[in-house]
């Protein structure tokens, strides 16, 4: 299944596939750590990694308001990759995404990377607000370990998962939910993941791109 439904502080949410989360009461996409400018940050650095990842990035984003009715993004932090992430090419890129959707509401808890990187253009119109940001009954935080009255999501983590058999072993990106946060798996291309060992009340689903299973 593309999306799987979880209760959580009294509210539906869906786990989206594409490692994002929504919350259709408030019609609201929730996506952490998509990093923009993270491939553009490595090649100012003269590492030669590919192109491509912001383009990539959008079009998820876009890929995912086709399916759903979303009027609201809050990014979990790390929105922005480092300083080279305002390359001209990058915000041209993001600029023009943000002028096909004048209407989207845009909100940014800034996380660890966006404050090295400076906040993004005033010309994407974002909302910009630190953790944790309240909307009741959650908490939007970078960090899973913030201290919240409301049940805390996050993400920075980049959380991932592995599947092992006595022959083989898969890593994937996961969404880890507890009794009192839940930590989202990174969004952004190019971005890895960390291998997590889940703590007492965690449920791991784990996302193949294509389907989102619950795993323990």
């Amino acid at each position: 299944m593309t999306a799987r439904e979880v209760l959580v502080a009294g509210e539906t949410l869906l786990l989206l596939a594409q490692k994002a989360l929504y919350w259709p009461a408030r019609k609201m996409l929730i996506v952490a750590d998509i990093h923009f400018g993270k491939a553009a940050s490595f090649r100012a650095l003269g590492v030669p990694v590919p192109r491509g990842t912001t383009s990539q990035n959008l079009a998820a984003l876009d890929a995912l308001m086709a399916a759903h009715d979303v009027g609201h993004i809050t990014f979990l932090g790390d929105f922005l990759h480092a300083r080279a992430a305002h390359a001209t090419a990058t915000v041209a890129a993001m600029l023009a995404w943000r002028l096909r959707h004048p209407s989207l509401k845009l909100t940014l808890v800034r996380g660890n990377h966006d404050r090295h990187a400076g906040d993004p253009a005033a010309s994407m119109m974002i909302g910009l607000v630190d953790e944790p940001h309240a909307v009741a009954p959650f908490a939007f935080c970078h960090h899973p370990d913030v201290d919240t009255a409301g049940y805390a999501l996050a993400g920075h983590i980049h959380p991932a998962f592995l599947l092992a058999t006595r022959f083989d072993a898969l890593r994937l990106p996961c969404f880890v939910v507890g009794p009192r946060r839940m930590i989202l798996p990174s969004f952004g291309a190019f971005t890895g993941g960390f291998l997590i060992t889940p703590e007492a009340g965690d449920a791991i689903y784990v996302t193949s791109g294509e389907a989102v299973h619950l795993v323990r």
